[in-house]
């Protein structure tokens, strides 16, 4: 009796985007999947334009809810993790954008968002790093969870078609990819934990903490959300084939990467470009940059899911 009185007294919020609603009923459905797990009504909190999730989920956590549930794209499961991180209190994940990418790495359900919020009701916690980045030098700190990038992938980012994105999904990016091809290189200073390299002919330099991105494509292999290490690629094609090259040490067989695919990891890392890029934290165009900063936190933010982090 004790137990199950516990229970009830349990409480989520979600934090959503309500451009993102699946449909009209979702807000109900969703309170009466809390009252079948025997959780209380849920603390609904929806982003605005001028707030996209801070600030709600500084008010969950003010409210004292057992759980807050980011329900949205990866830009509003940034918003959140961003306040959330360095908490006691557990994230949950209810996918209701294109990419999800946090929630295909966790093995988290992208297809049923009501089976996503029922596992995270059943669920228990787990810890997962972040990835903290300063951006040109600037004062305050931005979070991200699956991938940073300069140059080539935060231009397909920033380039996509919102309706095409719309209409068929994660190909959109594909689409923008192949468009946004051409283009110039830039020279790079990467330092890893101290170590510096410098990389002539740069298209891209990205930053992994998860192995998947759009499609489900394994672009860090080595990466683990719990490793306390961040995974650095950077892209140099070179000549009139180097983008097959680049293809061959992204995709090949054994993932052998060559001169046009270059992979370093470590705890700390720091990217210094000759002239300014696009840059992109997961998935979200930001603007352009010539530095970027980056250090892992291990196991800052509390994960609560169904099943542990792959």
């Amino acid at each position: 009796m004790a137990e199950q009185q516990h229970q009830q007294d349990k409480r989520a919020a979600v934090v959503i985007n309500p451009m993102k609603v699946p449909d009209e009923n979702f807000k109900e459905n969703f309170i009466q999947l809390c009252t079948d797990a025997g959780w209380a009504e849920p603390l609904w909190l929806e982003t605005t334009e001028e707030d996209t999730g801070a600030g709600q989920t500084r008010q969950a956590l003010e409210a004292g809810v057992d759980v807050v549930i980011a329900a949205g794209g990866d830009g509003t499961v940034r918003c959140v993790a961003e306040i959330m991180a360095g908490t006691d209190t557990a994230m949950g994940l209810v996918p209701l954008g294109t990419g999800n990418l946090l929630a295909r790495n966790l093995g988290i359900d992208v297809t049923d968002p009501l089976n996503a919020g029922k596992d995270v009701l059943a669920g228990s916690e787990t810890k997962i790093d972040v990835i903290n980045a300063v951006v040109d030098h600037g004062k305050h700190e931005q979070l991200f969870l699956v991938a940073a990038g300069v140059g080539y992938d935060a231009t397909i980012m920033g380039d996509t078609i919102d309706g095409l994105k719309d209409r068929v999904g994660w190909l959109a990016y594909v689409e923008s990819g192949l468009r946004k091809l051409p283009g110039k290189s830039v020279t790079a200073k990467v330092s890893v934990d101290g170590k510096q390299t410098i990389h002539h002919r740069v298209r891209s330099v990205m930053v992994g903490n998860c192995e998947k991105l759009m499609g489900g494509v394994e672009i860090f292999p080595d990466a683990l959300v719990t490793d306390g290490a961040l995974d650095l690629l950077i892209l140099a094609p070179k000549g009139r084939f180097g983008w097959l090259g680049v293809i061959a040490g992204v995709f090949g067989k054994g993932r052998n990467r060559n001169k046009f695919a270059q992979s370093l990891a470590g705890k700390t890392a720091e990217i210094e470009l000759d002239r300014p890029q696009e840059f992109q934290l997961d998935g979200d165009h930001l603007g352009t940059a010539t530095h970027l900063q980056v250090t892992v936190a291990p196991l800052a933010l509390t994960i609560r899911m169904t099943g542990s982090p792959k």
